[in-house]
């Protein structure tokens, strides 16, 4: 294993657990945690974003590149992410089963949409 995989591999790990627990204590009301939770899932959010940065930097590419497609993919990523989890919050947290599962669905559809723009069709 190369070395800047195992960095993604051990700053992936850390971030999505950070984040995943802190979208669970923000999210469960039994858990009674909204304000840990955000600054858990921030944290968790910040060291995904360090990830990609030191990735980038060890692959020798520059940080960030600002273009049209860049940004579209990254706002496709961000709707995608925020219909996905609006439908989980209908369906965990507001009790309202059917309307979540479709909304989800369609959260899901634009994400795997993120594919074929990233790759491209061939």
């Amino acid at each position: 294993m190369k070395k800047k995989d195992f960095i993604t591999l051990i700053l992936s790990t850390i971030g999505g657990i950070l984040f995943a627990l802190g979208m669970c204590m923000a999210l469960l009301p039994e858990w009674d945690a909204m304000g840990p939770g955000i600054v858990t899932g921030v944290i968790g959010a910040a060291i995904l974003l360090a990830m990609i940065l030191v990735r980038r930097k060890m692959d020798g590419k520059p940080a960030i590149v600002f273009n049209g497609k860049v940004i579209g993919i990254t706002l496709l990523g961000v709707c995608g992410a925020i219909i996905f989890g609006a439908g989980m919050c209908m369906t965990m947290v507001w009790n309202m089963m059917i309307p979540g599962i479709l909304v989800g669905i369609v959260g899901i559809v634009a994400l795997l949409c993120l594919i074929p723009v990233i790759k491209g069709l061939k």
